[in-house]
């Protein structure tokens, strides 16, 4: 038995009627009397006939289909926007292609291409560590595809972009450390090129600024974004004359490197050490002690990031002049590592 697919023009031979002809009645269009419908769709059982829906797609001039790319689809915060993204794209009867960049510029330029051969609609995208310009991704506006950046995106390309409010929620963890106590809090950030990097440190600054609390120079590290290189980072502040005695950081990965170094040289957390971390990860509530960390509310935003390609491009619903970036409202998850033990 052939395992070769039956198309439509089977179909046209074996009833002696045109492709045309069998394509109307399977589409039920008015112009094909209801006898020669049912004998069509009888056949195409009968031969296990499976419709095109993409072919047919391309012909009305859209896919339905969706790219989104991601730097880590193991990350919780990665994983709850994709959930919010596969929700829209289902409710608006679309396919959703997923594509990870792991932090690569080359490999995100290899998904964009690939997304752009599949013809889909959208990209939706979220730039790796590496990424410093917009070349690549006007490529997509060339395309005719719509783009949407999420989370981390180049600031300077006229896209619309759903982000945190990541400078005030910055501010507001690094005053609740001072609340807590701690004094000399050292800040680990990621790729300052990166708008929400550059957001998150500005808060930081922010906090600090309005106390009298001073600050050495080396406790703000930029660009430690791995945990690797939190962990080799902690282990050259914590060993030194006078340490930190708090970190914010970008990422709870990075607070976990802080975590197990900490551990590692004998330094109490949160009763000598504070940390807080970002993202509120899967493991932050199952660690000892549990990591104080921002709820970036993933779902939601993801959700958003979708909702405004079928919102406000594709049915053009809404007032398009208003801004291109939109805010979603992240919120403070406070645990035992920023507890000091007299306040628990």
């Amino acid at each position: 038995m052939s395992s070769k697919r039956v198309t439509i023009y089977d179909l046209a031979k074996e009833l002696g009627i045109s492709a045309s002809y069998i394509s109307r009645a399977l589409n039920d269009h008015p112009s094909i009397n209801e006898k020669v419908k049912e004998t069509v769709k009888k056949k195409a059982l009968e031969l296990n006939y499976k419709h095109n829906s993409h072919a047919a797609n391309l012909r009305q001039g859209s896919s339905k289909i969706i790219g989104v790319i991601v730097p880590h689809i193991n990350q919780s915060f990665f994983s709850e926007a994709i959930a919010g993204m596969e929700e829209a794209c289902f409710e608006n009867n679309h396919s959703l292609i997923i594509s990870q960049s792991h932090e690569s510029f080359k490999q995100e330029c290899k998904a964009i291409e690939t997304l752009i051969h599949q013809n889909v609609d959208c990209i939706l995208i979220s730039v790796s560590a590496e990424t410093k310009s917009a070349a690549h991704l006007e490529t997509i506006k060339e395309n005719n595809i719509e783009l949407i950046q999420f989370d981390r995106y180049i600031d300077d390309l006229d896209s619309y972009k759903v982000s945190n409010d990541n400078e005030e929620v910055s501010y507001h963890v690094v005053k609740n450390l001072i609340k807590e106590g701690y004094k000399k809090i050292a800040f680990i950030g990621g790729p300052e090129h990166l708008t929400i990097f550059k957001s998150r440190k500005a808060g930081y600054l922010k906090a600090i600024k309005g106390t009298k609390l001073i600050i050495p120079y080396n406790f703000i590290v930029e660009d430690a974004l791995s945990k690797e290189k939190a962990i080799e980072t902690a282990t050259e502040l914590l060993t030194l004359p006078e340490p930190p005695d708090a970190f914010f950081t970008v990422s709870d990965h990075q607070s976990l490197g802080i975590l197990q170094v900490a551990d590692a040289i004998g330094i109490k957390v949160p009763e000598q050490l504070g940390i807080f971390g970002f993202a509120n990860e899967d493991f932050t509530e199952i660690i000892k002690p549990a990591l104080s960390s921002v709820d970036q509310k993933g779902k939601e935003l993801g959700k958003r990031a979708a909702n405004l390609y079928f919102e406000k491009i594709l049915k053009g619903e809404g007032d398009l002049s208003t801004s291109k970036k939109e805010i979603v409202k992240s919120e403070i998850i406070i645990r035992r590592s920023s507890v000091r033990a007299s306040n628990y």
